[in-house]
């Protein structure tokens, strides 16, 4: 698969734009903060912490060129599956990435209850996202970092 591949399926081109990342890569932080305040239930800390990792996916794609077509369903596992396409993050990464959006899911579509242990690992996976693109765009994008 590439990301070509997905044009008008799961992608539309777009041209990659300093200032668009830039925001991208502020609401993740902003959502990461939002992740660790005490007094928030499981739930909310795990939301934060996802749609950073959601912004980091999308960030990324927007680097190479790219945004999900939201009018589609299944934007947000696109956004996730692309990660080794875009940024080179290991298969066994998207695999916990993805089972992180079907908890999501489930909590917000089937009313599934979020754990403290879930919400923690989100967060952790997050940060670690949040690094690995931050390493790439730094390496690979420096003119939109």
């Amino acid at each position: 698969m590439s990301l070509r591949n997905l044009l008008g399926v799961s992608l539309d081109e777009v041209k990659p734009d300093k200032v668009q990342v830039a925001r991208l890569l502020a609401a993740a932080k902003r959502n990461l903060a939002d992740a660790v305040l005490e007094g928030l239930s499981a739930e909310n800390r795990f939301d934060a912490a996802y749609k950073a990792i959601l912004q980091l996916a999308i960030a990324a794609l927007h680097a190479n060129g790219y945004r999900t077509l939201t009018s589609k369903a299944g934007h947000h596992q696109t956004a996730l599956q692309t990660l080794p396409l875009t940024v080179g993050l290991a298969q066994s990464k998207v695999i916990v990435l993805d089972a992180l959006r079907k908890q999501r899911n489930l909590a917000d579509y089937g009313g599934e209850l979020i754990t403290d242990a879930a919400a923690a690992e989100c967060l952790a996976s997050a940060r670690e996202l949040q690094e690995h693109v931050t390493a790439w765009l730094g390496s690979k994008h420096p003119d939109l970092c």
